[in-house]
């Protein structure tokens, strides 16, 4: 081997981390497992909106909440708003580390955090207020089901949260080295966009 074989080679594995890290390689693993899971996820909220449309055709008379039961809707507004807000924090935070500003990710990831953990206690405080039950006929069985199993997701996004958040303070994260976080933030714009489909659905179009 000669030297200069020899020197050439480090500078050939420095370009391919190179290539890695700005993608050129492919998507990295975890992103290709965050998309897959995501379209499972898909399927599932697709049937759940499917029964509850079929509910609806099939049910005689009135639909809605039962007799003693209500709708907030503007309760639901204001918790749609506070998600819709927690996405478009989430990018913020996305597009700090891309720029390599882990100052800016520690605070945009707590926002989001903090705005996800008022959306679930809101909900909660809705469901208290709503006057009907899961087993309160046909409409209670669906309202819950749906809204619960989004708020279920929405609670799995804020652990997924609170873990970017943690390795922000401990300085896991650059502008080389946030596939988590971009992964985490796929996943937060998800369930956003399936509680406006929720809310579209439930408390706009009923």
């Amino acid at each position: 081997m000669t030297a200069g074989t020899m020197q050439a080679h480090p500078a050939g594995e420095e370009e391919a981390r190179a290539a890695i890290t700005h993608g050129q390689s492919g998507m990295p693993t975890v992103m290709v497992g965050m998309l897959l899971f995501i379209a499972s996820e898909v399927m599932f909220f697709g049937g759940l909106f499917a029964t509850y449309f079929n509910a609806r055709a099939t049910t005689v008379g009135e639909w809605g909440p039962p007799a003693g039961g209500h709708l907030d809707i503007a309760l639901a507004g204001v918790l749609t708003a506070v998600l819709v807000a927690s996405s478009f924090t989430m990018q913020f935070g996305v597009w700090a580390i891309r720029r390599g500003d882990a100052g800016k990710l520690k605070m945009w990831t707590g926002i989001t955090l903090a705005l996800g953990i008022l959306f679930l206690a809101g909900q909660l405080y809705d469901y208290s207020e709503l006057g009907f039950g899961i087993g309160d006929g046909v409409f209670g069985t669906v309202f819950y089901t749906l809204t619960g199993f989004h708020g279920a997701h929405v609670f799995g996004g804020t652990v997924g949260l609170t873990i970017v958040l943690a390795r922000a303070l401990r300085g896991q994260f650059s502008a080389r080295n946030h596939v988590a976080v971009e992964a985490v933030s796929m996943y937060w714009h998800f369930v956003d966009v399936v509680w406006i489909g929720v809310f579209s659905t439930i408390y706009l179009l009923r």
